[in-house]
């Protein structure tokens, strides 16, 4: 194992020279209620950890060049724990800091390597906070972001493979963020731990009001309650940033054309909420007439100035095809014929592309004029099709089916498939379930919602991956498909386009089951 160098004291840790999974365990070395700590990964200078009895306090140094990437050096106070678990503190780094981006940390982790699979809830010395999860040993860590900025108060919470993280201040109400879900297995090691950002240096941060609740096994109601948040995915920096989270079902982000706001739905009523908000958004109903029981399936024409959306009415228990306003205003029928579902624009604005059933219990995809007409029906398979939308130049329509087997990708000219839809052509082709192609404005790539093999619906909500490809020239060839993100989704996620105006970034919402 090479040589290996310990220092004693007050707890300090092992430094493993040559080892990038360096760590110690002191079992025997108690901190207040946790059974053991030390320094994890590679840490130049050894970290230490105290607790104060007179204020009930912990007070942790460490050292180590961050917790990120594919490997961590931090100091840890730990305690080994099984099933959900939920890890309180409030935090406050002593003295103003070598680098702004020192850590303290409420973490969950699979073990004391330096590469294992965690989640934790780590308040920045600058005041950035953030859920960050490494999926898999040795896997490139991602992050959340809070939409708080140096909140005192932080929590880490665990139910089954979901982590939470919630932020606050103490006696306030906590905003969280995520979840994720990372499958860790029992026991997990849960702790507190200080990293410096900066291996030559040590920083210390002071954890008051720890506590730490075990539980057992999450007991699910008859009828599941969810939890909703509403996320931007940042493709450029590669987090995720929480707009709005709600104990509530909400659904299907788009994004206004001047990339100002994001529009969802929730118990019937479309809303829209500030994209870019940098604290709480209140969600602003849209003026779309209450008697309409509004559903996941709607969206702003290229230029913003009318919404398409899908609704059962009094008229009609089934969902139809409205045109309005931008605000929701002057709602009128285009579909008569039911159920009929809205899935995207063309980019000329004069079509509206939609997904349909007409008795023959097959749903297949559909155009009809924004301003009203006759429908055309587009595909003809016995497969179930879904999701359809136009690509920016107008020249496609994507769409997914099951024709193949799987649900995969398609597409086919914007003017249909042809007899016997000969003119589609498949674009994905491996075990997941792919529903929903969303094209980015630029047209280069196309992100997409994945089911497990075993799924053969999208109306479940469970682990799912959002998933992207580049998008196919005039011929399509073998798409290279890469997991953007791992989430619990499904149903709501990301039914309707919600790339942002630059292509640089999408909405999808994370659900968490509510005991």
């Amino acid at each position: 194992m090479g040589a290996m160098k310990i220092r004693l004291g007050l707890g300090f840790g092992v430094v493993a020279a040559g080892l990038f999974a360096a760590w110690c365990l002191f079992a025997a070395d108690t901190v207040g209620i946790f059974e053991g700590h030390g320094d994890v990964g590679v840490n130049p200078r050894g970290g230490a950890a105290e607790f104060i009895p007179a204020s009930s306090a912990y007070r942790i140094t460490g050292g180590g060049a961050n917790i990120w990437a594919a490997e961590d050096a931090f100091h840890y106070v730990w305690r080994r724990v099984s099933g959900d678990v939920t890890l309180t503190a409030d935090i406050q780094f002593e003295g103003s800091g070598m680098h702004p981006h020192r850590k303290a940390v409420l973490m969950i982790r699979q073990d004391l390597t330096a590469n294992a699979a965690y989640a934790d809830a780590a308040l920045h010395g600058d005041g950035l906070t953030s859920l960050q999860y490494r999926l898999r040993p040795g896997g490139q860590t991602q992050e959340i972001q809070s939409p708080l900025k140096g909140p005192v108060r932080l929590r880490i919470e665990r139910r089954g493979n979901q982590f939470t993280l919630h932020a606050g201040n103490p006696g306030g109400e906590l905003t969280p963020s995520g979840p994720v879900t990372v499958e860790l297995k029992d026991p997990v090691y849960v702790g507190l731990g200080v990293c410096s950002h900066d291996a030559d240096v040590l920083e210390t941060a002071v954890f008051k009001n720890v506590q730490l609740n075990v539980g057992g096994p999450q007991t699910v109601r008859r009828a599941p309650r969810y939890r909703s948040t509403i996320t931007i995915y940042d493709l450029e920096t590669r987090t995720a940033r929480t707009v709005y989270t709600a104990d509530t079902v909400w659904e299907a982000p788009n994004w206004t054309p001047d990339g100002k706001y994001l529009i969802a739905n929730s118990g019937g009523r479309i809303y829209r909420l500030d994209a870019n908000a940098k604290g709480p958004v209140t969600p602003e109903p849209l003026a779309i007439d209450p008697s309409y029981n509004c559903n996941n399936d709607h969206g702003p024409s290229w230029d913003g100035k009318l919404l398409a959306f899908s609704a059962s009415s009094p008229a009609s228990r089934q969902s139809q095809v409205y045109v309005a306003d931008a605000d929701g205003r002057n709602a009128r029928l285009v579909t008569p014929k039911a159920p009929s579902y809205f899935h995207g624009w063309s980019p000329d604005n004069r079509w509206l592309t939609f997904i349909a059933e007409r008795g023959d219990k097959n749903y297949d995809v559909y155009r009809i004029p924004a301003a009203g007409g006759e429908e055309e029906r587009l595909t003809t398979s016995s497969g179930y099709e879904d999701g359809s939308e136009y690509s920016p130049d107008g020249k496609w329509i994507y769409y997914n089916s099951d024709r193949a087997g799987n649900q995969d990708i398609w597409r086919m000219p914007a003017r249909g498939a042809g007899p016997g839809d000969r003119l589609a052509e498949r674009i994905t082709s491996d075990e997941w379930q792919d529903w929903f192609p969303h094209i980015s404005p630029d047209g280069k790539r196309i992100v997409f919602l994945s089911f497990p093999p075993e799924v053969k619906d999208h109306n479940g909500r469970m682990q799912v991956q959002l998933r992207m490809i580049e998008a196919p020239g005039e011929v399509v060839k073998p798409a290279k498909i890469e997991t953007v993100v791992r989430i619990f989704g499904g149903q709501g996620t990301i039914n309707v386009n919600s790339w942002s105006p630059d292509s640089k970034k999408f909405a999808y919402v994370v659900y968490e089951l509510l005991p």
